[in-house]
């Protein structure tokens, strides 16, 4: 049951994402956010240090929402799909979390050293999850053999560009689902492999950006 307090303490947060968007997170106040807020500062100290502390849980908040919405693949299922769905179901997150997502991917890290070392660690956790999970589709037979932590950074980088053209910064909006399709369409460009299954001659698999589940070993009886 969420409480009364939590309420508060998450529009608080949702307050002061709003405040490090319009006004660049170097340049917010705690002042800023509790007149935004519509609250004494002193209310904020309640719930939080300072605003580090805010910024360093708006992240934390956006990588377990990441982490919850992308699905193991089934190489047994349909792959195709499977991946398809997690490339949507990021873009879906990021999407819906614009303002937190603006103050990782567009703002400079270098005048504060707390909100560079809190994005710093963003990112190097989503480029160790993500290579760990590029060799694990090696492991199987689905990623091309190569440099994983390169290919992490290369997809990172892409997405950062895709979420441009997702918002219409670009002065061209797509639809997500174009979106979705055409960066499908550059991993299996990229180092996705797609080989005959040796279960089926036309069968295929394709890799993903999750950690593929490892498909259940066959007894034999003797």
């Amino acid at each position: 049951m969420v409480t009364k307090k939590q309420n508060r303490r998450d529009e608080l947060l949702r307050v002061a994402g709003e405040v490090f968007a319009a006004k660049g997170y170097h340049e917010a106040k705690m002042d800023d956010i509790a007149a935004a807020a519509d609250v004494a500062k002193g209310t904020l100290y309640l719930y939080f240090r300072d605003k580090r502390a805010m910024f360093a849980e708006l992240v934390d908040g956006l990588a377990a929402q990441l982490a919850s919405s992308i699905i193991p693949v089934d190489t047994e299922a349909d792959v195709v799909a499977q991946v398809k769905h997690n490339i949507r179901a990021v873009i879906g997150v990021l999407a819906q979390q614009p303002r937190v997502t603006s103050l990782l991917f567009d703002q400079a890290s270098g005048v504060d050293e707390g909100f560079r070392v809190k994005t710093d660690s963003f990112y190097r956790a989503l480029k160790q999850q993500l290579a760990s999970s590029l060799e694990e589709g090696q492991r199987l037979g689905i990623v091309r053999e190569g440099d994983t932590a390169l290919y992490a950074s290369m997809t990172i980088g892409a997405l950062r560009e895709v979420l441009v053209e997702a918002g219409g910064r670009s002065g061209s909006p797509r639809t997500r689902e174009q979106v979705v399709e055409a960066f499908f369409d550059v991993l299996q460009g990229g180092y996705l492999r797609l080989e005959p299954d040796p279960k089926g001659p036309k069968r295929r698999v394709y890799a993903t950006i999750a950690a593929p589940r490892r498909r259940k070993a066959s007894s034999s009886r003797g």
